[in-house]
């Protein structure tokens, strides 16, 4: 008997055939079609497990030397002595202990071993999947409400603008476009967030927590607007084909605040990127 699964899979999210395009003061100029990416059903489930394989993609095998703690001729002295039976030097008046976990210069107890599994393994499609599911929930507005984001001010979600933006060489005329699309809020939201790092990691070259802010993604490795906005609080920048989860829904959380310029979007729809065979 098979079952239908297909009332589980639909998209519980209405997301528009077309966007709204917007120029660089905020204006709507136009409309422009939505690829079939986001049109993708939003799988929480899988856009979690591929942020977890790609974060545990970073992790290196590692583990102690088999022989650490056992290089020791000590052994136990058995029963009936009044001592404990852990293994000792012999040729001393007070023989040491060694070798054992609870000792002196003795082994550990339960080390890292090189052969644990560290990396969560998915599929090609699968991870395909989670990007795509991940690119349609940056057009939900309740799903970039639900991160934590600022979006009173935002003119449009899915948030379109002209590929004039990708020209814009300066940070104080980025910081000008983003006031007049509604962005700025959320980059001063990041920035006030900015703190520093419980433990020993401000030692360790991570000494800030940065909270996560707009999301900016253009047709062009070489835009000029990548060095303009790059310093910004929580702002990152991502040219269309390297786009991963972790960009689209950091920690795992669907709905990141995206500005996607034309000529990415128009690039997801001719390329076909991340749709799969």
């Amino acid at each position: 008997m098979s079952i239908d699964l297909s009332p589980l899979l639909r998209n519980l999210y209405e997301v528009p055939a077309k966007a709204k395009l917007l120029n660089l003061n905020g204006e709507i100029i136009g409309e422009v079609e939505l690829p079939p990416q986001f049109k993708t059903p939003i799988r929480p489930d899988v856009i979690r497990r591929a942020v977890l394989s790609a974060l545990t993609a970073r992790l290196q095998p590692k583990g102690t030397d088999p022989e650490a703690g056992l290089r020791s001729s000590a052994v136990s002295f058995g029963t009936g002595l009044g001592i404990a039976r852990v293994p000792r030097i012999k040729g001393n008046l007070w023989p040491r202990a060694r070798i054992a976990p609870n000792v002196v210069k003795g082994r550990r107890a339960h080390p890292p071993k090189v052969e644990k599994r560290l990396w969560e393994r998915v599929n090609r499609r699968e991870r395909l999947l989670a990007i795509r599911s991940a690119i349609a929930a940056t057009a939900i507005r309740e799903l970039v409400a639900a991160r934590g984001h600022v979006i009173g001010d935002v003119k449009a979600i899915p948030l379109v603008v002209v590929n004039d933006f990708e020209n814009v060489g300066k940070a104080s005329e980025a910081k000008a476009v983003f006031k007049a699309l509604g962005l700025w809020s959320d980059v001063v939201r990041a920035q006030r967030r900015v703190r520093i790092r419980a433990g020993k990691g401000k030692m360790r070259g991570r000494r800030y927590k940065e909270p996560k802010s707009a999301l900016v993604v253009v047709s062009r490795k070489d835009a000029p607007v990548i060095k303009a906005v790059r310093n910004m609080a929580g702002v990152d920048v991502i040219y269309v084909d390297n786009l991963s989860v972790l960009h689209l829904a950091p920690g795992g959380a669907p709905g990141r605040l995206t500005l996607w310029t034309q000529g990415a979007i128009e690039r997801l729809g001719r390329e076909g990127l991340f749709m799969g065979e």
